[in-house]
């Protein structure tokens, strides 16, 4: 069976080539969730769920309702130092899932005498490089084309709230997918800085801990509430929440 853009899929559908955003000069197509790439050029869907393609980034991925977190390529991810062997971190995702592995060496500038000392309960943002169910999904910190970290690596400081795996994939989209509150709270004046994880993790990061208890509770409501949570009720939550924020 063969699918169109924005259509309910199920397991072993076969994407039709008209819904795949052409690419751009060397820039890959980046295949998301429920999706496996099937040599030549074949993408079969391996999860239920809603097509949705992004011309502008040149991805396309399948929108579920899952609770388990499964690895795919090219996921950003925030995870934790378990423990660490001769050449790699091994890093939780989720307690329900085995050990990622991240090479000691996937770091910007890092050599074999030169390379981060992550410590457990270290936190890192990372990509998955590889996913499948026979192996341990790997993890890298450095983008394999540019050998530039791009804004991944270690993260320091700062508190991970977990939330559902579609708000994060909401606030990877290029237009943050409806998700505004965190553009209002900023506009408001609050400094803080974020990494979104989708395996269901945001890290909030500020020199205020009153920002970043703010900037978390505004995504954990904004969560509870599902996709029918529109800009002008995020609106009337912002406000809310700056009025409730102690010496605001």
């Amino acid at each position: 069976m063969t699918t169109t853009q924005n259509a309910i899929v199920l397991p072993g559908d076969i994407i039709d080539p008209s819904s795949i955003p052409v690419p751009r000069k060397n820039q890959p197509i980046r295949v998301g969730n429920g999706l496996r790439a099937v040599p030549p050029s074949t993408l079969s869907v391996t999860i239920a769920g809603e097509l949705v393609t992004e011309p502008k980034n040149i991805s396309l991925w399948i929108e579920y309702n899952g609770r388990r977190y499964i690895p795919s390529p090219n996921d950003l991810v925030i995870g934790q130092v378990h423990h660490t062997s001769a050449d790699f971190y091994h890093v939780s995702l989720n307690p329900h899932q085995p050990f990622a592995l991240l090479p000691q060496l996937s770091f910007e500038l890092a050599t074999k005498k030169n390379r981060p000392n992550l410590q457990p309960g270290q936190l890192v943002y990372a990509r998955v490089a590889l996913a499948n169910k026979h192996m341990d999904p790997e993890l890298e910190c450095v983008s394999a084309s540019t050998g530039k970290a791009e804004g991944l690596g270690p993260l320091k400081d700062g508190t991970v709230f977990n939330v559902s795996l579609g708000l994060c994939r909401r606030l990877l989209m290029v237009k943050g997918g409806g998700v505004e509150v965190l553009n209002m709270l900023a506009e408001e004046g609050l400094v803080f800085e974020t990494a979104v994880g989708r395996n269901g993790k945001v890290w909030v990061n500020s020199d205020s801990v009153k920002t970043v208890v703010v900037v978390g509770r505004a995504l954990l409501e904004v969560d509870e509430a599902g996709g029918g949570f529109g800009v002008d009720q995020q609106k009337r939550l912002v406000r809310r929440l700056l009025r409730e924020m102690p010496g605001k």
